[in-house]
């Protein structure tokens, strides 16, 4: 009995071993690894579908599936990416050329702001225009040293980026071919009850694709429309300006507003009352229903987390773990909040399931 004790306890010290020197080994690799499940956990539906049309043909079933991914998700992302560099780039140069004059912008605002507003500013030095440009002059610098030294960055580490994308689109082809026979493979690994596993997973897989599809949508959607918009008031940088609110749109409760609303409330500073009401208008009737209406069904609905959560862990995650994190954020809360759940005695459980929210 002893002997049998302690070969269980060896064999375990050696799986502990074994998965830490496996997970360091992909460490370098983590975001190919990561995103090639997360891809292969969204596109799996379609996957299954596409398995019956060409008769149960797994390779051609994950060919065409990797295709469509390609086709729905990675080209128009570097598309998108790629007007974004040079609309980057052409603020930037209109900025250093002076086309852009941030010093007659200040001069405006002074003049439109109430008295108790100048007030404040003279007592913190913020209403010469002469000191201020020098401020904006100096985070202008440091601002294109970070851009040289994140260029260089990114030529040092194109040949990393290419090998991270191939591994990636490699790993995701044999997840969708044999993703099935690899899920009951964990499920039966796993030792807890078939309830527990069932709940874990399904929650693991739930949140994932809502979180893609809700946040992704979302994201899409508001970002295209503040820059729509943008470009109709005559906003200079508009694909900027709307890639800057889909990515913040990845944040629920704030959002796009964090953008469009400061420049609504520059143009009524400024006189410009038809463009800010305008502005105003579709912010919160076009930009803001969007994420009231379309975040909930995607999101919320499935992941069954309180909007405060998904904010907290989605902040959380991105700080942590980059742009990875807006799905792992998540993740992690959802799984936190079902393993704790688990603890709940069943008739407990049925009496939270039966009351309303």
């Amino acid at each position: 009995m002893e002997e049998q004790g302690l070969q269980q306890k060896t064999f375990l010290l050696l799986l502990i071993a074994v998965t830490l020197a496996f997970g360091w080994i992909l460490l370098p690799f983590f975001n190919a690894v990561f995103w090639a499940a997360v891809l292969g956990v969204v596109f799996a539906p379609l996957h299954r579908r596409l398995l019956a049309r060409v008769g149960q043909r797994r390779n051609a079933a994950a060919a065409l599936t990797l295709l469509l991914c390609l086709l729905i998700v990675i080209l128009p992302l570097s598309l998108i990416g790629s007007m974004l560099a040079k609309e980057a780039a052409s603020v930037y140069e209109r900025v250093q050329t002076g086309r852009i004059d941030f010093g007659a912008w200040l001069a405006r605002a002074l003049e439109l702001l109430p008295g108790w507003a100048v007030r404040l500013l003279e007592r913190n030095d913020l209403t010469e225009i002469g000191s201020l440009q020098e401020k904006i002059s100096a985070a202008a610098m440091q601002g294109s040293r970070s851009l040289v030294s994140q260029a260089v960055t990114v030529g040092q580490n194109t040949f990393s980026f290419l090998t991270s994308f191939v591994i990636m689109l490699y790993l995701l082809f044999f997840l969708l071919r044999d993703g099935a026979a690899l899920a009951l493979r964990i499920r039966q690994a796993i030792p807890l009850g078939m309830r527990y596993k069932q709940r874990l997973l399904a929650k693991f897989t739930t949140v994932i694709r809502a979180t893609i599809k809700g946040s992704f949508v979302v994201a899409a959607v508001q970002g295209a429309l503040g820059g729509i918009i943008f470009a109709l008031l005559g906003i200079e940088g508009a694909v900027l300006w709307g890639a800057v609110m889909a990515f913040l749109s990845l944040l629920p409760a704030l959002g796009a507003a964090l953008v469009w609303a400061p420049v609504a409330i520059w143009f009524l500073a400024t006189g410009e009352m038809v463009k800010g009401a305008v502005l105003i208008a579709f912010g919160v009737l076009a930009i803001g229903l969007i994420d009231n209406l379309l975040r909930p069904l995607l999101v919320g609905k499935d992941t069954q987390m309180p909007d405060y959560v998904v904010l907290i862990s989605t902040l959380g995650g991105l700080v942590l773990f980059g742009m990875s994190g807006f799905i792992i954020g998540p993740v992690i809360a959802a799984l936190f909040i079902a393993t704790w759940d688990l603890f709940a005695p069943p008739e407990r459980e049925a009496r939270s399931a039966k009351a309303p929210p």
